[in-house]
């Protein structure tokens, strides 16, 4: 017996319970860049980097808007209706800043999910990163 199957496989309702509800805590870039192909506007979210202006600078998802995970707080987000879906996103899978913000939306009663694999997936994936221009 396997490493794999010496812990027996969730029975199918379980694994589809399971499952079902990641999805409700998380995205990915593939669905992410799909859904803003026609523009920011045409989303149906708000795509927020949640890592500090510098590195937003240095290449950030098309359509993201800045907003470090340690400064969200209600005032930042009162121009957004309340059921206003946010997705956070960090430098990759090695960074926790896309769930801090998550957690801190969350807290503030705002709907929100994780974009998976950050900018390293956004990469990983074929897309491209826009940057600010030099000064």
């Amino acid at each position: 017996m396997s490493e794999v199957s010496a812990v027996p496989a969730a029975d199918s309702a379980a694994a589809f319970a399971h499952y079902s509800a990641s999805l409700a805590f998380e995205t990915d870039c593939a669905d992410v860049h799909s859904a803003m192909a026609h523009g920011p506007n045409a989303a149906d979210f708000v795509l927020l980097d949640v890592r500090s202006p510098a590195l937003f600078a240095r290449g950030h998802v098309p359509g993201a808007v800045n907003l470090p995970h340690g400064k969200i707080v209600a005032s930042k987000l009162a121009g957004y209706p309340p059921d206003t879906l946010f997705v956070t996103y960090c430098a990759g899978p090695h960074c926790n800043g896309a769930t801090r913000g998550a957690m801190r939306l969350a807290q503030l009663g705002r709907p929100v999910k994780v974009m998976i694999g950050g900018v390293t997936g956004w990469l990983d994936e074929g897309f491209e990163l826009n940057a600010a221009a030099a000064a």
